[in-house]
């Protein structure tokens, strides 16, 4: 899937688009349950793990062709620790 990285709400020297695309990649990366906004859209979490092993948390829309990240930032100490549970969990 394509990103569309037009009027970023987020800044992208702080997280580049090429590592919010490898936590997209990451085969291991954790989609949340959506939340439905009043406006009809619907968002979707994820937490995913660059190559340089930076964990990203995303808030995302997609069309079913294109990603639009809505918010990126570095994951907090408990969001790591959940990454890397529920990943022990899958693969044990």
């Amino acid at each position: 899937m394509e990103f569309d990285w037009l009027n970023c709400p987020f800044d992208l020297k702080k997280t580049p688009p090429g590592e919010v695309a490898e936590a997209f990649e990451d085969p291991f990366s954790i989609r949340l349950l959506p939340e439905l906004e009043d406006d009809g859209e619907t968002r979707y979490f994820m937490l995913g793990k660059t190559v340089e092993n930076r964990y990203l948390f995303s808030v995302f829309w997609t069309n079913g062709k294109q990603y639009r990240v809505i918010a990126c930032r570095d994951c907090t100490e408990d969001e790591c620790s959940f990454y890397e549970r529920k990943n022990a969990e899958w693969l044990a």
